[in-house]
């Protein structure tokens, strides 16, 4: 280290030839370093020590239970209004309500509504009722007796609404291949071998 003293004052340590350089950081630096200081002293006194303000699991928790009542009063009034409903036929609203069906749908009633496991949505012979709005009903209630889901738990009304358009446009379609036969025209299945043979 050079005692010149216009050289830059240099501390007497050094890792691998490397000195540091003594010098002093900006005020605003500093300034603001101790504001965060301060910062976190009046923030654990406010929340933690005089209790003022919730916690994040308490504003959570407050937050939820306002989530809860939207959710609440928008389904009320979604069900409420249901018999009033009419098809949409705007586009955007149609292809909503087909990646809907693709997703949640197509499993069970196949890609073009022929039916798998579900129904045949293409024919007339609809075990629910026919009209527009029974079929928002089917899904928005669901028929846990034949293993459908309540979809009002899973999809906001809106969705509910698309995909209910779109399987209303699925009436009298064309299918490729044969679609499933209506419910009270279902061949006899075959009895299976006995367990006593």
């Amino acid at each position: 280290m050079s005692n010149d003293p216009n050289e830059p004052l240099l501390l007497p340590h050094n890792y691998d030839g490397i000195q540091e350089l003594d010098n002093n950081l900006p005020r605003w630096w500093v300034w603001l370093f101790y504001l965060t200081i301060i910062f976190s002293a009046v923030y654990l006194i406010y929340y933690h020590v005089v209790r003022a303000g919730d916690l994040s699991a308490a504003e959570y928790q407050k937050e939820m239970k306002i989530g809860d009542a939207l959710k609440t009063g928008a389904t009320a009034s979604f069900a409420a209004g249901i018999a009033s409903l009419t098809p949409a036929t705007d586009r955007a609203v149609l292809e909503t309500g087909r990646q809907v069906y693709a997703k949640f749908c197509a499993p069970c009633h196949r890609d073009d509504g022929g039916g798998l496991v579900g129904p045949n949505l293409t024919d007339n012979y609809w075990i629910h009722g026919s009209n527009y709005v029974d079929t928002v009903n089917v899904i928005w209630n669901g028929v846990p007796a034949k293993g459908m889901l309540t979809w009002k738990a899973i999809l906001n009304p809106g969705q509910i609404q698309a995909v209910a358009s779109y399987i209303y446009t699925l009436r009298g379609a064309k299918l490729l291949k044969p679609g499933k036969l209506p419910e009270n025209q279902q061949p006899a299945q075959p009895a299976g071998p006995s367990q006593f043979e």
